[in-house]
C-alpha cells in the first residue's frame, strides 16, 4: 500500500538542475516528499567534461550507468563504468565522474539519506 502520500514523480515533470558539466533531475528527496528517507535522481554528464571532486558526509551513493561510459574516481582509484554498471560510493569518499566518450553519460543516482549533503573538494 502507498499510505497517505505515495509521492509519485515523473522525469518529464521535474525541473532539470543545470551545471557546467551537465544536469541533475531530482525525482525524490525530502524537499519533494517530506516523508522521504532517500534521494533519487538522474544525472547527465556531457561529453568530455567532469563534475567537480566532492564527497557526501551523511550518506552512501549508488550510481547506475544507463547510457554512455565514464571514468569514476574514488579517492585515488579510477574505475571505468559503462551502461549496465553500478558502483557504490561509501560516505565521505572523494569522487567524481569524467565522461570519456563523445556522447552524454546518463546515470541513475541514489543516496541513503533524503537530505544528501555535498562537500566540495578543492
Amino acid at each position: 500500500m502507498f499510505g497517505d502520500n505515495p509521492c509519485v514523480t515523473s522525469l518529464d515533470s521535474m525541473p532539470r538542475e543545470p551545471f557546467p558539466w551537465g544536469s541533475i533531475t531530482w525525482l525524490m528527496n525530502d524537499r519533494i516528499c517530506p516523508d522521504a528517507e532517500q534521494t533519487f535522481g538522474v544525472v547527465r554528464i556531457d561529453p568530455g567534461v567532469s563534475n567537480a571532486l566532492h564527497s557526501h558526509p551523511n550518506c552512501e551513493e549508488l550510481l547506475y550507468v544507463v547510457e554512455g561510459r565514464c571514468e569514476h574516481r574514488l579517492n585515488e582509484q579510477v574505475v571505468t563504468l559503462q551502461a549496465g554498471d553500478l558502483i557504490r560510493i561509501p560516505a565521505n569518499t572523494e569522487h567524481n565522474a569524467v565522461n570519456t566518450d563523445d556522447t552524454p553519460v546518463v546515470m541513475i543516482v541514489c543516496y541513503s539519506a533524503s537530505n544528501r549533503l555535498t562537500r566540495a573538494i578543492e
